[in-house]
């Protein structure tokens, strides 16, 4: 895909895109709704109407309905999402349609196909519940939905996985193995209760006998950003800082997770920095875009990264700019919209709405 601003909108100095997102956006009044993902550059959170995770503004989006137009400062999957589970006459546009995700392209469709093929001779559609991150796409949504499972996020996974063994003898979870991992341990599981199919082997890489006594299949993906962060900087943090609470999301490897004071959903950390007490020290590992901010909300904590020497940020998260968000807000009638056609949304939606449900 090819895609590039307008030469005045690239060209447009700071107090003028800040006039114009303005201007813009008491024009429209409540018909515009802008959801901003905690992973945003700062100056784009600050005209946010929502801030909040994945789970969060998909339930925004859902609820907002009196809003006709929702422009998602995000990933195309969220907005994806928002546009399955708003109304007809509401419209969802992405600021920066090049905002994509890794994770979410680790899972093809066409692999996916292929393996629950392969695990129908252990009786899948009986046995096993997909589970999907909400970091998919449309496609892997819609597949999910169609044999009965549910989409999660970071903040309901183990609720996710909860609904998922109450119905179901196996879970197969896409596209994040930490996340999965990390759940499962949470959940009850032992080590040797989970394996990961890797998409690039034959029959996943798996004996019959690994598969036949997993209750929980990982599909091999990560995330990029949160594989950044080691075992060592943990150590290397509490060596330097012993008073140090470290906090990292679900997304990182699980020697990571184990070893942190907490982890959880990118709400859970803001939460976890907005009651800590005035002094504390907190090393967190996630984005970056998230830490500083934490870090400029609350000067009278010693907020910082964890690994101290990586610079963890999600490219596609910092597409989105204030140029990009002035040119949709004017622009919005003459730009393409995100939408999702049939019958992937209505699949789709099944499964997005089992994750509300579940909450």
């Amino acid at each position: 895909m090819y895609f590039s601003l307008p030469k005045e909108y690239r060209e447009a100095k700071l107090d003028e895109l800040q006039e114009r997102i303005t201007a813009a956006k008491k024009k429209l009044g409540k018909k515009l709704c802008i959801l901003t993902h905690h992973y945003q550059r700062l100056e784009v959170v600050e005209y946010g109407d929502y801030v909040g995770d994945s789970y969060g503004l998909s339930k925004t989006a859902a609820e907002h309905k009196e809003a006709e137009i929702i422009v998602f400062c995000g990933v195309l999957f969220m907005a994806e999402a928002a546009d399955i589970l708003t109304g007809d006459r509401q419209t969802v546009f992405l600021p920066n349609p090049l905002a994509g995700c890794p994770m979410a392209d680790m899972a093809e469709m066409a692999d996916v196909m292929e393996a629950w093929e392969y695990l129908k001779r252990f009786g899948a559609e009986k046995k096993i519940m997909p589970i999907s991150y909400m970091n998919t796409t449309a496609g892997l949504k819609a597949f999910t939905g169609r044999y009965g499972g549910v989409i999660c996020t970071s903040s309901n996974a183990v609720n996710a996985f909860k609904y998922g063994f109450d119905r179901k003898e196996k879970v197969f979870f896409f596209p994040d193995e930490n996340l999965g991992y990390n759940t499962g341990v949470k959940f009850g599981l032992k080590p040797e209760e989970m394996v990961v199919w890797d998409f690039s082997r034959d029959s996943g890489g798996l004996t019959e006998q690994q598969i036949g006594r997993a209750k929980l299949i990982l599909w091999k993906g990560h995330c990029h950003v949160h594989t950044t962060f080691k075992a060592e900087h943990v150590r290397q943090v509490r060596q330097q800082y012993p008073n140090v609470k470290v906090v990292v999301h679900p997304e990182c490897i699980p020697e990571v997770v184990s070893l942190a004071d907490a982890d959880g959903s990118t709400s859970f950390i803001v939460k976890y920095c907005a009651e800590a007490p005035v002094g504390a020290t907190i090393a967190i590992g996630t984005e970056i875009n998230l830490i500083n901010r934490m870090a400029h909300q609350y000067p009278d904590k010693k907020i910082f990264e964890l690994s101290g020497q990586t610079c963890p940020v999600c490219a596609n998260m910092y597409r989105t700019t204030l140029n990009d968000l002035a040119y949709a807000l004017e622009n919005w009638a003459d730009i393409k919209p995100v939408q999702v056609t049939e019958p992937t949304r209505s699949e789709a939606l099944v499964a997005l709405e089992k994750m509300l449900e579940i909450g």
